[in-house]
């Protein structure tokens, strides 16, 4: 037995579902999963459904006979147009003759003979091939005087009859010319975390509409019109810390050093073309000094362009097989979260995640009763130089996602926490609106919520303690947060460290 899944497109009328579902049971097939909501669209039905293989190419078989599968969503026109008819019997008949030939169905109709307009019909239609569009519109041109007022192939026009169609072509305009198939169980996909989340009181067409806002986002804002906030911090005479805050998802840290640049996360892959014009914008663009990347966590945002870089990524074991998973919550309490695994597909699939191949893997702990150097409550697992400067990597509890690791340099005071400590009033509103995106889709960003909350807290409580190292130095532990502005520990509460200046994608380059 396996289990397939298949959407359904079926007439809206009694009995239909049960003529489905007779011919699954016909064929001994077991109905894992089942979504069908009237207020999203009248036809659409999402099976999962147990059987042999050969039993599921039956029920496809049956189900096709009647009309009732959906193998595809192609793109489909609207057009809207005034057409002037004759005032005699059987002119709207004759019309109705040319639209059924050409395979479209009619949304909309307006005629009144008393009105202002007794001899104007508008016509509103969806063509299921939009090839056929301009032969129809001709051979009524023709026959009738006709106005064409809208005219749209993007889905933007569509009505909510045909809800998932015209979602299937917005998702085009992200994903784009895929195949079918793939589309298909990607909207299987989609559908079951809008099942979930249905089921806890969340408005299904909220849940799509902030799914495609992910989308849209990501599309919006790069290529010429990427951005991101730059902080620069002089570390040593000769080393100089970058911190590029992109548009949308995290952080991407850059040491400059005399000898080698080394980078600390790489945002998402779909900025990975607008990080190496911005790197060249600001100097640093000879990826030949790029000489490693250590990556945080397995989040699409932080290592998802790191495959386009040919420099070596170094990470934890667990996080090079959470960017090998289907899932970010692989390996934690919540690994089996639906939430959590659709949500995995659908942003790498929108931010075009590429992540690492060149990879070197920190040591894992040992079991045994061997003591292991700690820095408050987090292992060391590996040491690194930057410069001269010492670094140590942490592991992190898991709180945030499993496999996760922060880097620490006690001497300057340098601690990336990744997103455990998140200073959230310098993100300001639109990096906000879109992080809360992701906390809605999955009703959490972290994996374990508590074991998050105890993370943060022993994270402040090391700061507070390196911060007592550095007194003597008139330092502070600078928090290169995962996401926002570079910050300070001040009285318990994170502040911004120094100013940022706005990079805009076009700018002159510095020579």
């Amino acid at each position: 037995m396996e289990q397939f899944s298949f959407i359904a497109c079926m007439p809206d009328i009694p009995g239909a579902l049960h003529r489905a579902a007779e011919i699954i049971t016909r064929y001994k097939g077991n109905i894992n999963r089942i979504q069908y909501d009237r207020r999203i669209d009248t036809h659409t039905v999402f099976f999962e459904v147990t059987a042999v293989p050969q039993a599921y190419e039956k029920i496809r078989e049956e189900l096709e006979k009647i009309g009732y599968l959906q193998t595809s969503f192609q793109p489909v026109a609207f057009v809207k147009f005034h057409i002037y008819l004759p005032n005699c019997p059987g002119a709207l008949f004759d019309l109705l003759n040319y639209i059924t030939s050409s395979k479209s169905n009619i949304t909309f109709l307006d005629f009144d003979d008393r009105g202002k307009h007794p001899e104007r019909l508008v016509v509103g239609l969806h063509i299921e091939n939009p090839n056929t569009t301009d032969s129809l519109l001709n051979q009524l041109k023709s026959r009738y005087r006709l106005d064409i007022l809208e005219y749209d192939t993007t889905g933007e026009k569509l009505d909510d009859t045909v809800f998932y169609l015209r979602l299937a072509q917005k998702l085009r305009s992200f994903i784009g010319t895929t195949e079918d198939d793939f589309l298909m169980r990607f909207l299987h996909d989609i559908n079951h975390i809008t099942q979930e989340l249905s089921n806890l009181q969340k408005d299904p067409i909220e849940v799509f509409e902030n799914i495609l806002k992910v989308g849209d986002c990501l599309n919006r804002t790069s290529g010429n019109n990427f951005y991101a906030d730059v902080q620069r911090v002089r570390i040593k005479d000769d080393i100089e810390l970058f911190c590029f805050q992109p548009p949308c998802g995290g952080n991407i840290y850059l040491f400059d050093t005399p000898y080698e640049r080394v980078m600390i996360d790489t945002g998402y892959g779909i900025y990975y073309q607008d990080i190496v014009n911005m790197l060249q914008y600001y100097g640093l663009g000879d990826l030949s000094r790029l000489k490693r990347i250590y990556i945080t966590h397995a989040d699409a945002d932080h290592c998802g362009a790191a495959g386009f870089f040919s420099s070596p990524s170094y990470l934890n074991r667990e996080t090079f097989l959470i960017t090998r998973e289907t899932s970010r919550a692989y390996g934690s309490s919540h690994q089996d979260c639906i939430l959590e695994e659709v949500y995995t597909k659908i942003i790498n699939l929108f931010s075009r995640f590429t992540p690492p191949t060149n990879t070197v893997l920190f040591p894992e702990i040992p079991l045994s009763n061997e003591k292991i150097e700690k820095w408050g409550e987090f292992p060391v697992i590996s040491r690194f130089r930057i410069g001269d400067m010492e670094f140590e990597a942490l592991e992190g509890m898991g709180g945030h996602m499993h496999g996760e690791v922060f880097y620490l340099c006690p001497e300057e005071g340098l601690l990336f926490p990744e997103d455990a400590v998140i200073n959230f009033k310098s993100l300001g509103p639109d990096r906000t609106a879109y992080n809360v995106l992701a906390d809605y889709l999955m009703t959490s960003v972290n994996v374990d919520s508590k074991l998050a909350q105890e993370e943060r807290q022993a994270l402040l409580s090391l700061i507070s303690k390196i911060n007592e190292q550095l007194a003597g130095k008139n330092k502070k532990c600078l928090i290169c947060c995962g996401h926002g502005s570079i910050s300070v520990l001040d009285n318990g509460k994170l502040v911004e460290y120094v100013g940022s200046e706005r990079y805009v994608a076009g700018q002159k380059m510095h020579i």
